[in-house]
């Protein structure tokens, strides 16, 4: 007998948008067809064309990573985002256009067999690209679904090849208050910074972000390269990586020492536990505006409980 195990975050079928929608569409992608309709989207969302790594795109589905709600519509995603570096609205895609991202490089350090530095380019060439369908829940209470394109944040762990003394991995993002008129605000501890353990560095989930839509990350997304970690609140996924590093003591991260009570180094997805200033049992789809119930750990739970199952006494869903 055939049994088919469901995970807790599956919804109707009925729900999700149609795969020959879908499909058609990567085809026009790929095809370059849908130039003739680029007027729909800003010319923000589409400045990830000029980038060099366009010819990568698209990269093959992992049909392993599915979503069960439609994706949130491309010229909604690339106007509606956060990234303190450029400003604290939701609207920076303009002003995102001004960081240069080649040429662009990645420092790998810490508690590593050889420190190095890699192009993103020549680290393109090197990593094993793929498509996943994730979901993204924001801390503030608004959720999207996208199609990101990247590879395992374990191919970089591997990689890089950290000592065993190595149990967190520090990520850093770039700093240039010359384009980035965010970064001019001394109040904010800059650069941003972010950490997780090892464990989660190299569970499956983990995903370093370099496309979407079938093409290159745009700029407001966090080009060149970033981070997704579906299970956490999106301000844990940083963008525009410059630097990796291993250490041995935990990380503080850039919310976390800004206000450590409502932003915590763990930051999982949970209905039952709020923000101190709002309620997280439920969540704004964008695109339909649309009030969902919030799962834990953004319903990736399956793929991710056992990682904090000795962890009781930590603030684990903050």
């Amino acid at each position: 007998m055939l049994i088919k195990r469901f995970r807790g975050w599956e919804l109707p079928e009925s729900r999700a948008t149609p795969e020959s929608v879908f499909f058609n569409r990567r085809q026009l992608l790929a095809g370059g067809a849908i130039a003739a309709g680029a007027g729909l989207l800003p010319r923000a969302a589409r400045a990830a064309d000029e980038d060099p790594s366009a010819s990568l795109y698209p990269v093959p589905r992992n049909e392993a990573y599915t979503i069960e709600r439609p994706i949130t519509p491309e010229e909604i995603n690339s106007t509606y985002n956060n990234f303190y570096e450029f400003g604290s609205h939701k609207r920076i895609f303009k002003a995102a256009q001004a960081l240069p991202i080649r040429p662009w490089d990645v420092r790998i350090d810490g508690l590593v067999e050889a420190e190095k530095t890699v192009s993103i380019d020549e680290l393109l060439k090197q990593m094993p690209l793929e498509e996943r369908l994730y979901r993204h829940r924001c801390v503030e209470a608004w959720s999207m679904t996208i199609p990101w394109s990247g590879f395992p944040m374990k191919a970089l762990v591997d990689f890089a090849k950290p000592l065993g003394s190595a149990k967190y991995v520090r990520m850093e993002t770039f700093l240039n208050p010359d384009v980035a008129s965010g970064q001019r605000q001394s109040w904010y501890p800059w650069p941003y910074v972010e950490g997780v353990t090892i464990e989660e560095a190299t569970n499956e989930l983990a995903f370093m972000v370099t496309g979407a839509y079938g093409k290159p990350l745009a700029k407001q997304f966090g080009a060149p390269i970033r981070l997704a970690l579906p299970w956490k609140y999106g301000f844990k996924s940083i963008k525009s990586i410059v630097r990796i590093s291993f250490t041995e003591e935990r990380p503080v991260s850039f919310w976390e020492e800004i206000q450590g009570r409502e932003y915590g180094f763990w930051a999982n997805v949970h209905p039952g536990v709020p923000h101190p200033r709002w309620a997280q049992s439920t969540e704004r789809v964008l695109g339909t505006d649309e009030r969902i119930p919030t799962v834990i750990y953004n319903g990736y739970g399956d793929y991710v409980a056992d990682l904090y199952a000795d962890l009781q006494d930590e603030k684990l869903f903050m």
